[in-house]
């Protein structure tokens, strides 16, 4: 979560604009939230803003590691200020509603690639589908 968005973009070496500190405003407490919903929050926050503009910020910040962007299958790209800790996410089949799931512990060999092909893996990517309980109750 971001707690002094100016010093964060000043220490990863972007300017700090009324657009970036709006777009990171509105992700705050909003995990997995579309650029859509974004743009309609910044444009409440500092008046109007362009979709692209929206855009090119959102890309600097995920460029940046500020941010992270995941887009499951069929669906927007999502937005959160959860970065750093490789979780992952649970999806919705039904309703798109997306949640954060911590990452398995233990032995968990479906995140060991069986080969490397030579790359430095860093990261790995789960996404979980399903049925959310108001989905699965009505």
């Amino acid at each position: 979560m971001v707690t002094d968005p100016s010093a964060l973009l000043k220490e990863h070496g972007l300017a700090v604009t009324a657009q970036r500190l709006a777009v990171l405003k509105a992700l705050g407490g909003s995990p997995h939230i579309t650029a859509d919903t974004i743009a309609e929050r910044v444009r409440a926050e500092i008046g109007t803003i362009s979709r692209q503009a929206v855009y090119n910020v959102l890309g600097a910040l995920s460029e940046k590691g500020l941010i992270r962007r995941i887009q499951p299958a069929g669906q927007p790209a999502l937005y959160e200020d959860r970065v750093g800790d490789n979780h992952h996410h649970l999806v919705c089949r039904r309703c798109a509603k997306t949640v954060d799931i911590d990452c398995a512990v233990g032995d968990t060999p479906c995140l060991t690639a069986a080969h490397d092909h030579g790359f430095v893996i860093d990261e790995a990517e789960v996404l979980y589908w399903g049925i959310c309980p108001d989905c699965r109750d009505s």
